[in-house]
């Protein structure tokens, strides 16, 4: 069994010093919430990285619905080679509650869902490296010219956990 702590609101100092306490004492993984503004999990992770070696670093949950697939493929991608490969992805619908809300119209569950799976589809596209291009009804992606990055560490991608709840 594994096991890993989930760590709901942080500063990316702190979460730095609690990833290497919880190396040191044994934990397999460190999981951060991913907020609509505020510290972002992403840079917190990568000072966590920093300070470890060894256990697997990830969100708990990265609302993908809400972010553009090739942003968060990009974040994945130069964390788990930053630390050399250990990252672990954890995507799902992003709850409706008025901390998003705030910021952004609701949308039902059913274009949530739509959106999930379009961008799954690309982020998987990406992280493979090779010519890539989808169509879908929310996301659009054409083969272009641009560099890619290095491939990942964790082959052929960064693993992903969907994750739900009701």
């Amino acid at each position: 069994m594994k096991c890993g702590l989930v760590v709901p609101f942080f500063d990316a100092d702190e979460v730095a010093e609690i990833a290497a306490r919880a190396e040191d004492s044994g934990w397999d993984g460190l999981f951060l919430a991913e907020a609509v503004w505020g510290v972002d999990a992403w840079v917190a992770l990568t000072a966590a990285a920093m300070r470890t070696d060894r256990i697997r670093l990830g969100t708990m949950l990265t609302p993908l619905p809400r972010i553009k697939p090739w942003d968060l493929a990009s974040r994945a991608g130069t964390l788990d080679r930053l630390s050399k490969g250990r990252v672990q992805l954890a995507v799902g619908l992003g709850a409706l509650h008025p901390g998003w809300t705030a910021f952004e119209p609701a949308t039902s569950t059913r274009e949530r869902a739509q959106l999930l799976d379009e961008a799954l589809a690309i982020y998987d596209g990406l992280m493979r490296g090779g010519p890539f291009s989808f169509q879908g009804e929310h996301y659009s992606v054409e083969p272009t010219d641009f560099f890619p990055p290095d491939p990942t560490v964790q082959q052929p991608r960064v693993p992903v956990w969907v994750v739900g709840a009701h």
